[in-house]
């Protein structure tokens, strides 16, 4: 028995003694540990021995609302509130408060706070609107929200008070002096690295989120150690590799979480402290250790890799419409080499997102910075294919609709990068709607998620703009009466000669396209940029289609090609 009024957390072996009895009073949740197969964790009042009746709330995930040890439990250890581990996070964005969030959720007895500068963004993550969309997220965030997951905009405060400090701000593309277009800028890191070296009053572990070029922990320890205040920092990098869409179940099961540190005792023990997190619910033969700089790197070369399938598949795509090959059939049969495998194999209008170009370009510049030209040559060939698949599909467009858009009112449907998120930052929708604006087309753009003011600032945005945090992006939006924004896909394409389809969402396959073919000015077009819809189906309709990597309608096929620059 503790102090009266200390709350303390129980974990307690699940076995046979727990029997449906007593109403429910004060909170429970199943959850795993290392050392456990199954345990219940639970925080109530030390008021009474724990051989008593324990009243407890329904755990979510358990089907009988009342629980009771018919024998005394068996305590694996008891944690005060004032030793409970803090961890805290900088950075309340796509990464930062999805991975807190299921953090929280498996570990029931580590309090997580997740910090930011923007109050609009913080007042989002406490509300019933999250400000960012991922399927599953909502339920994660309630489930543990006001229990042991906080979002705060008291930076300073909780960064002082953790254990753990994860790092999860904007390294942006840098636009200017050395590097610009192409080294990653690391202004946002080195602030928060100077504030964490300010406000700490205790030792801590700092942790890479961030994607960041490899030699940055070394620089951080630099800073860190030059505080003056005598607090050890151990650095760690435990980079993400989340798909957006896919993000909150690759965070509950995923391929592999990596740690890497520094190859001293003290990194070593720092490794384990962040591994320990993890195995709450991640099989120890997923969770791999390495040397800072392998952590670093492995980022960068897993989203290299991945861009580099997808610009393999896109190059064969331009040449698959010239032979009259299908790259459907190409990618399905080369896919089945064991060797390669299926993934990430669809030709498209291009790929998007936050991380491949950025950390393709940052692995460029790193190996220029290296002497290495002809590797940074190879890779720069990845991002040079992804900008000529997207001008190609807009070409395509032109082309075929007489060389001219100009007067046209052109449907885009989609503009998010991909589907099952409203994240539109790097997606082809900007490329194709600004090429076919710059053309005097009208378009007329739907998204399911995507807002209209979003799509404005996108194509009002200088390239790199979109990664700087959201405060100190620019305000202004594109304003044209050539661009309308609408709220459903038979809006968008009423009156239209063209239908663009940018992102691959679910619905798109199943519009009634004999009505939109009705409501268009003819001939119709569809140019299918992510080949979701049924091309032979849409021919018989009427529709003139272009489908990416697919053989030429023959309306297309006598035109000029579409593939020089």
């Amino acid at each position: 028995q503790l102090c009266e009024e200390e709350e303390v957390c129980v974990v307690l072996e699940r076995k046979g003694w727990l029997r449906s009895c007593v109403p429910a009073r004060l909170r429970v949740r199943a959850t795993t540990h290392p050392r456990l197969h199954r345990h219940l964790s639970l925080s109530l009042p030390c008021t009474r021995f724990l051989s008593l009746i324990l009243p407890i709330t329904t755990p979510p995930n358990l089907p009988n609302p009342h629980i009771f040890c018919s024998e005394p439990p068996q305590v694996f250890f008891l944690q005060t509130a004032s030793n409970m581990v803090k961890i805290c996070c900088i950075g309340a964005g796509y990464v930062g408060g999805p991975t807190m969030a299921m953090i929280a959720l498996k570990c029931p007895m580590i309090e997580v706070v997740v910090v930011d500068i923007s109050v609009t963004r913080i007042t989002a993550w406490n509300s019933d609107r999250l400000p960012i969309f991922e399927p599953g997220l909502d339920e994660v965030v309630l489930a543990s929200r006001g229990r042991n997951l906080f979002f705060s905009t008291d930076v300073e405060k909780h960064v002082s008070e953790a254990d753990i400090v994860f790092v999860s701000v904007n390294t942006p593309t840098k636009t200017r002096g050395l590097g610009a277009g192409k080294a990653a800028d690391l202004t946002y890191w080195e602030s928060a690295a100077r504030m964490i070296g300010d406000v700490s009053k205790s030792d801590k572990i700092v942790v890479e989120k961030s994607t960041v070029p490899v030699k940055t922990a070394e620089a951080i320890e630099k800073i860190l150690s030059h505080s003056h205040n005598g607090i050890r920092f151990q650095i760690l990098s435990n980079p993400e590799f989340l798909a957006e869409g896919t993000a909150m179940e690759d965070l509950r099961n995923p391929d592999r979480v990596l740690i890497g540190g520094r190859e001293t005792p003290e990194g070593q023990k720092a490794i384990q402290v962040l591994k320990d997190v993890y195995a709450h619910w991640v099989p120890e033969d997923r969770i791999l250790t390495t040397n800072l700089w392998s952590a670093e790197l492995s980022k960068l070369a897993a989203n290299a890799f991945l861009a580099q399938r997808i610009s393999s598949v896109n190059a064969m795509s331009a040449l698959c419409e010239a032979t009259g090959a299908d790259v459907s059939q190409v990618a399905y049969a080369i896919g089945k080499d064991s060797r390669i495998g299926p993934r990430f194999l669809n030709a498209s209008v291009g790929f998007g997102g936050s991380c491949f170009q950025k950390d393709i370009l940052n692995l460029v510049y790193i190996c220029e910075c290296n002497g290495l030209t002809e590797v940074a040559n190879y890779w720069k060939q990845v991002v040079h294919i992804n900008d000529y698949q997207k001008s190609r599909f807009v070409r395509r467009v032109v082309s075929s609709m007489f060389n001219t858009v100009s007067g046209k009112k052109i449907a885009i449907l989609g503009f998010a990068f991909k589907k099952d998120t409203g994240d539109t930052r790097e997606t082809p929708a900007i490329d194709v709607c600004n090429g076919l604006l710059g053309d005097n087309g009208m378009l007329s753009i739907y998204d399911p998620l995507v807002k209209e003011d979003q799509i404005r600032r996108d194509l009002a945005m200088n390239k790199f703009d979109w990664d700087h945090p959201h405060h100190l992006q620019p305000v202004t939006s594109v304003d044209l009466k050539q661009l309308s924004v609408v709220s459903d896909a038979y809006e968008a394409t009423k009156d239209a000669h063209g239908i663009c389809i940018i992102t691959e969402w679910d619905e798109f396959k199943k519009l009634d396209y004999k009505r939109i073919y009705d409501n268009m000015q003819k001939p119709a077009f569809i140019f299918d940029g992510r080949n979701v819809v049924n091309a032979d189906e849409l021919r018989r309709i009427g529709f003139i289609v272009y489908s990416v990597g697919k053989p030429l309608d023959p309306w297309i096929k006598d035109l000029p090609a579409a593939g020089t620059s």
